[in-house]
């Protein structure tokens, strides 16, 4: 549960929010236009993939059958809509959530079952829009 006021930075969104809660392997959130707000370590996302995250984010269905690159390797796109983009390369997968003004982004990997991670970033993501962010 969210309990944490909007005030929290957006680090500690990352960190105690996606990444604490076991189900998040790396997370970050990024800006509409793809800029770097928060992020974790190891996370290494290139600026060019970060902008490409939040094209996508902002228009979901240009991904479906392109697929999505994170830290150099493509993972393809399973659901793509306004909500969420899923997305999965071998064991280890991605969800993407746009909110108002931002981007959420959570990995997991081989330990981690996707409905969880999904559940996590969504939720945070439903939280900041109630919140206008």
């Amino acid at each position: 549960e969210i309990t944490e006021s909007i005030t929290m930075s957006w680090q500690g969104y990352v960190d105690q929010q996606l990444v604490a809660s076991g189900h998040v392997s790396k997370g970050a959130i990024i800006g509409l236009d793809g800029s770097q707000w928060a992020i974790s370590p190891g996370f290494n996302l290139d600026p060019s993939e970060a902008a490409a995250i939040a094209a996508a984010a902002r228009n979901p269905s240009s991904v479906l059958g392109a697929g999505v690159n994170i830290m150099g390797a493509k993972y393809m796109v399973l659901r793509a809509d306004d909500t969420a983009i899923y997305c999965r390369k071998g064991s280890d997968g991605a969800c993407i959530v746009k909110t108002n003004q931002c981007v959420l982004i959570g990995l997991y990997g081989e330990n981690i079952q996707a409905g969880q991670c999904n559940m996590v970033v969504e939720k945070l993501g439903d939280y900041l829009r109630e919140n206008n962010y």
